[in-house]
């Protein structure tokens, strides 16, 4: 169910990993300068360079995946696998396809534990598809908070993305990446019965991007908020959910089914959404 803020998301990947494709072997021009006091990875020889080269313009996440196994076969010990797995990874994203985003981005972390994305978008699928009937559901919600929490601690910390990067292409990354894993913790927490927390988590979902509103995001804060008999902000909430809902038709209706019970429950008329909720 759960629609990623693809677009936005998708074109800060684009920035943020374009790059990738020009690291030098050492010794070697790179077109890239190296961030003070932070190792770039790099191919230690021409073949190993010319071919992650060339597997990482492989597009579709099956060949994409395909051509980063059978580089990281060839060069096992190279500093440059993850970064092709992360290629895979997003493109799987394009493709909306989850199960390959949570095992390519469970891969980019066994290699590289400090991914941001990777860490956002694995906790995101593995909320989105948790379920009470998962066998290993105490595992799924360990992974969440574990990756979750991950993230906005790199985000709060000495967060250094791609060289290339403007001021403003850096915030927006950081803003949109703090959405999801707040989002990511709200759902897990909506899920195993924390509604105080839900609520906390998405505000601060809410809040992280207030540029972007993601009806997903006010939807299952209102959910949050109704469990509470917060009638009346949840009402606010899964307005703001409605209003929003114009690229996500699925989350729309779930909004327009929650406003209408709790303007069953209220006997009220659904109130102005005022100010972002803090």
């Amino acid at each position: 169910m759960r629609k990623f803020q693809t677009a936005l998301l998708l074109l800060l990947l684009g920035c943020f990993y374009a790059e990738l494709s020009a690291q030098q072997p050492s010794g070697g021009k790179s077109k890239q300068a190296q961030p003070a006091g932070k190792h770039v990875p790099q191919a230690k020889t021409h073949p190993e360079f010319n071919d992650y080269n060339a597997a990482y313009a492989t597009a579709g996440g099956a060949a994409a995946e395909k051509a980063a196994d059978e580089f990281a076969a060839k060069y096992p010990d190279s500093e440059l696998k993850a970064f092709l797995y992360a290629k895979a990874m997003h493109e799987y994203q394009k493709e909306n396809n989850q199960p390959k985003i949570l095992s390519t981005g469970q891969k980019v972390l066994q290699l590289d534990p400090d991914n941001a994305v990777a860490l956002v978008l694995t906790a995101n699928v593995l909320s989105d598809t948790l379920s009470d009937t998962d066998a290993d559901r105490d595992k799924k919600v360990a992974e969440i908070k574990k990756n979750g929490g991950h993230a906005l601690q790199l985000m709060d910390a000495n967060f250094n993305p791609a060289a290339n990067a403007t001021p403003e292409q850096v915030a927006a990354y950081k803003r949109t990446l703090q959405a999801l894993a707040h989002s990511a913790l709200g759902i897990t927490a909506l899920k195993t019965g924390d509604d105080a927390g839900a609520e906390k988590e998405m505000k601060a979902a809410a809040e992280a991007n207030p540029s972007q509103p993601d009806p997903f995001v006010f939807y299952h804060l209102a959910l949050a908020q109704d469990h509470q008999k917060k009638y009346d902000e949840a009402l606010v909430s899964v307005k703001r959910a409605i209003e929003n809902a114009g690229a996500n038709p699925d989350i729309g209706e779930l909004a327009k089914g929650e406003q209408k019970r709790l303007l069953t429950l209220t006997g009220g008329i659904a109130p102005s959404p005022g100010p972002a909720p803090k």
